[in-house]
């Protein structure tokens, strides 16, 4: 018996957010709007949009003992995620510096404060979490390290019983080890990200998303899945290659989309939903997220999504 459909693993920071005429170059400086402070972090997003949703949701991430990890804490709360996993203290809450322009593109820069101290130790005593969950959901805004510690857990499994599926997004983009690859089903990643990962192989080059798919699931996922924005996601497994479209909406704020995104997919894959259905699901869900400002503030429940 699972008692979680997903367990996120990964970040939480508070987002500081101005809207912008422009984004600035180079030694430029620009005026704004009023700052506006918002809970987010890659990891607390998913955990915030997936239980949204509905789902049994979990998270394992680090905050500081200050106003930021308490607003962190609360939104998680009232989200319906079990913060049981969430450790306090040892530095400051991360902090994300958010600009926003008028089409709702944005610039992030982060600050990982406590996000750093989220260690293989810590993981390694939460292991009944991660033994209790169906998916368990990574980014990289938390060590590397301890990203991997949680894959070696999961793919050992418990006391002879599987260990959850890993969903991983390589965001922010960094190499990623063969022993990590190799676990992913799938790896979650959008354009930027697929040329990083590829920046060795003539595919990184490609305006072909079916390429990237192609070059990515040789280097040892189980599954690929490429986010292509308004255009929708490719999904590329073992058996097929799909792409999903997206649904025509007008973009407000594309902060947290494609946490919501993930989120979502993760959680229908806990659920039971084999990959191509899960992926029409979160295309629907992401198409949501950017018709409102902010990351976790724009997560439709699934009510809201139905009614797209």
């Amino acid at each position: 018996m699972h008692d979680y459909d997903l367990l996120v693993v990964g970040s939480a920071n508070a987002d500081l957010v101005i809207g912008v005429d422009r984004r600035p170059g180079a030694g430029e400086t620009v005026l704004g709007s009023d700052l506006a402070v918002h809970p987010g972090g890659k990891g607390a997003n998913q955990a915030v949009a997936a239980a949204r949703l509905g789902a049994r949701t979990a998270l394992l991430a680090r905050v500081g003992d200050d106003d930021y990890g308490r607003l962190l804490l609360d939104s998680q709360r009232t989200a319906g995620v079990d913060t049981a996993g969430v450790l306090v203290g040892g530095a400051p809450t991360g902090v994300a510096l958010i600009t926003v322009d008028p089409s709702g593109d944005n610039s992030i820069v982060v600050s990982q404060g406590a996000n750093a101290r989220l260690t293989p130790g810590d993981v390694q005593a939460a292991a009944s979490l991660l033994a209790a969950a169906r998916v368990v959901s990574l980014q990289l805004e938390i060590p590397l390290e301890t990203v991997a510690e949680v894959v070696r857990a999961a793919d050992a499994g418990f006391g002879g019983r599987p260990g959850p599926r890993v969903v991983l997004n390589p965001s922010p983009t960094a190499p990623l080890p063969a022993d990590v690859l190799a676990v992913c089903d799938p790896l979650v990643v959008n354009e930027h990200e697929a040329r990083f990962l590829l920046s060795d192989d003539p595919a990184g080059s490609s305006d072909d998303p079916e390429e990237w798919a192609d070059a990515l699931r040789s280097r040892g996922p189980r599954s690929v899945v490429v986010t292509l924005g308004g255009e929708g996601a490719l999904v590329a497994d073992r058996d097929r290659t799909v792409l999903v479209p997206s649904l025509a909406v007008k973009a407000v704020d594309t902060t947290g989309a494609g946490d919501a995104f993930t989120g979502a997919l993760a959680w229908r894959l806990g659920v039971g939903d084999d990959l191509p259905t899960a992926v029409r699901f979160a295309v629907r869900v992401g198409a949501a997220a950017v018709t409102r400002p902010g990351a976790q503030a724009s997560f439709p429940t699934a009510e809201e999504v139905a009614a797209l």
